[in-house]
């Protein structure tokens, strides 16, 4: 498909995670080759059944430019979800980008939950235990894999 716009116009760069559970933030560069006037605007689709958001706080550089968004309360689908960052200008047509992003693949989790150590005195050594971490989408226990760093004090 022949995208309408002018090339290099389109945003770079794209990229979100989501942390704290249910904040995402995402970020992007602006076209190389995009007028100095151009504005860009975020839209974003959970599912097919979602109808399409625009992002609600943007974050600016000092031009004034959206470069990136802040959602909150984001509760992830089964679906990859759809991104779409299109742009505007007085001067010329701006390419839009879009990606499909599996969500789940882009969270930060949280620290494992309640970690306890037990320890006795002969050299039976320590018992730790611990709950997984807090997460946006309910996962089973056994997809998490853990690392323990234990140092001497």
């Amino acid at each position: 498909p022949v995208l309408a716009g002018m090339n290099g116009s389109a945003i770079e760069n794209f990229s979100c995670v989501i942390y704290n559970i249910f904040l995402m933030n995402c970020t992007w560069q602006a076209g190389r080759d995009a007028p100095a006037d151009t504005q860009y605007f975020l839209y974003w689709q959970n599912s097919e059944e979602d109808n399409q958001m625009e992002c609600e706080l943007y974050i600016k550089d000092e031009n004034g430019r959206n470069m990136g968004c802040i959602f909150q309360n984001v509760s992830m689908g089964t679906e990859k979800a759809y991104f779409l960052v299109n742009g505007s200008s007085k001067d010329s047509l701006i390419q839009f980008y879009d990606e499909y992003i599996d969500l789940y693949e882009i969270e930060i989790l949280t620290a494992p939950l309640n970690v306890t150590a037990n320890c006795t005195r002969d050299s039976a050594g320590c018992i730790i235990t611990w709950h997984p971490p807090r997460t946006s989408q309910v996962k089973k226990a056994k997809c998490f894999q853990y690392e323990i760093n234990i140092q001497n004090k």
